[in-house]
């Protein structure tokens, strides 16, 4: 089930909402826990019902793991064989396919496993109940209700794509008994941010998606692309990507805010960033931070000098792009954020050897987020393309091996300029010139609405958005806000009900083309 399907809009969600605080009303908060438990996993089981087997066996297993954890002398050993096994069930339904195809490549052998099909979220749920575990075992969290941990890890409404939560920032909001009394200020509140995050998904990621696809597809079958075409399949994909991640996260902190419940911030301007660490700091924030505290920081960090540092962050980015996907592609795309970072970190040694002081210059912070955005637009083609040989074929087709040129529709206006087109060897080609102006209308209005116009936590940083405190977070960017933003806070008045309305109903309007969320994959 979507957020961004008649089912889940017109059915699930009032349904779920009425039963909730109905149920609370009457009987307490646990039979409203149970109640939104069962809801969840009848979401989660709208897809295939097969894997809500594997989900709650799942929560079976690390609760009573963790239980065994907090009370046990031998919880190391615990830990260790509950993140085995995690893991190991993680491996089995994402990576076994992939792993016996390249040992079949290596070897010239002809296991099969058959198809496995990849049950929904399972990355999610793993690292939620992995980060339960290690926090078990850290003394950081303890659950005593089994009913409790069922809702944490089920929650529907981060339960697909995330946030990635900590049993810590959930319980005790899940304990509070406010949450059990309907809420008009938190209902509004969280109405208001699911409208936009609708809007950002079917009205831009949708939108702009149709001049992506088809330029991704002709180059994994091997079609020759010119210079601009490939830049705007390229770049269309990077905004399709932006607002698709941007507006499910705005869609799982408004469906939670409704029920009361503030989630962690999961995503803020990414593509304003003037480095790659920050780009990171910015980009799936929960997933960032459970690879700097699971991954990053057991490996040791920046504890063991230089060389471990930047060691460390490869491997850590590396995983990173494994757990998005079971693919060379995926690998390639952990491995250049990994040597991003690695780079990055040099370079500001170099600097610093050179007494370099100009790194708050205009100048300098423009040329730092030209480089940053280039290098994440590369790193996306490998995380789209669906072939290693698609992705190069693309890639070479932007470093303008296949040439220049334009439709023929727009090469014939341009007569008078035709010696500066001849001097660039720029040509004609076949292709519809309404399709080109269009894309590149795309890409030019969401540049500026990612560059330029608040994000939904600084709309709504009066009502605590999120359980992060980023508001008008400007420091390293290159393209702040508008001054102008700071008077467009949201507050509960008819001007801001008429505009998120408008943007409900724009996002209503596309509901007979729904497309799946791109993070759904993972």
């Amino acid at each position: 089930m979507l957020f961004n399907s008649v089912e889940f809009l017109f059915y699930f969600l009032p349904l779920t909402l009425i039963l909730f605080f109905t149920i609370a009303a009457r009987y307490g908060k646990e039979p409203a826990i149970a109640l939104l438990v069962i809801a969840s996993l009848f979401f989660y089981g709208w897809w295939n019902p097969i894997y809500l087997i594997l989900l709650v066996g799942s929560m079976f297993f690390n609760y009573f793991l963790g239980q065994a954890i907090s009370d046990s002398r031998h919880n190391r050993i615990l830990l260790t064989f509950g993140v085995i096994t995690n893991l190991g069930f993680l491996a089995y339904y994402k990576y076994a396919g992939f792993f016996v195809t390249n040992i079949n490549v290596l070897f010239d052998t002809s296991w099969n496993f058959g198809h496995v099909f990849l049950p929904l979220a399972i990355s999610f749920f793993t690292f939620q109940q992995i980060a339960y575990l290690v926090d078990s075992y850290k003394g950081i969290t303890r659950e005593y209700s089994f009913l409790h941990y069922l809702l944490f890890v089920s929650f529907f409404p981060q339960l697909i794509a995330g946030p990635i939560v900590h049993h810590k920032e959930m319980l005790p909001q899940f304990s509070g008994a406010g949450t059990y009394r309907f809420n008009a200020r938190h209902f509004s509140i969280g109405l208001s941010i699911f409208a936009i995050g609708l809007f950002k998904k079917t009205v831009l990621a949708d939108g702009i998606a149709e001049y992506a696809n088809p330029i991704f597809t002709a180059a994994d079958g091997g079609q020759t692309l010119d210079f601009f075409t490939a830049w705007g399949g390229a770049l269309c994909y990077t905004f399709q990507l932006y607002f698709d991640f941007s507006g499910y996260s705005d869609m799982a902190i408004g469906l939670a805010r409704m029920f009361g419940i503030v989630l962690p911030l999961n995503f803020y301007s990414p593509y304003k960033a003037a480095n790659i660490s920050e780009f990171w700091r910015r980009w799936h924030m929960t997933l960032s931070r459970f690879l700097r505290d699971y991954i990053y920081i057991p490996l040791g960090g920046n504890r063991k000098g230089i060389v471990h540092r930047y060691k460390n962050l490869f491997i850590t980015m590396l995983l990173g792009g494994l757990w998005h996907g079971a693919g060379w592609n995926f690998i390639i795309w952990g491995a250049l954020h990994g040597g991003y970072l690695t780079l990055h970190q040099l370079w500001l040694r170099l600097l610093d050897m050179l007494g370099f002081s100009g790194r708050q210059s205009s100048a300098y912070k423009a040329f730092a987020w030209l480089v940053t955005f280039i290098s994440v637009v590369i790193g996306w083609v490998f995380f789209r393309a669906t072939t290693f040989e698609g992705a190069v074929n693309l890639l070479q087709s932007m470093l303008g091996f296949n040439g220049l040129s334009l439709p023929n529709a727009i090469y014939a206006r341009l007569g008078s300029i035709e010696a500066v087109l001849q001097f660039f060897n720029i040509t004609s080609n076949t292709q519809g010139g309404a399709a080109f102006v269009s894309t590149w209308c795309w890409i030019l209005l969401l540049t500026t609405v990612s560059l330029c116009l608040p994000t939904t936590q600084d709309i709504f940083s009066r009502v605590t958005n999120s359980l992060d405190n980023k508001s008008f977070d400007t420091t390293d960017a290159v393209w702040p806000a508008f001054a102008v933003t700071k008077r467009w806070v949201w507050s509960p008045t008819s001007r801001w009900a008429l505009l998120c309305a408008m943007a409900f109903v724009l996002g209503l309007i596309t509901l007979g083309q729904v497309s799946e969320f791109l993070y759904f994959q993972f």
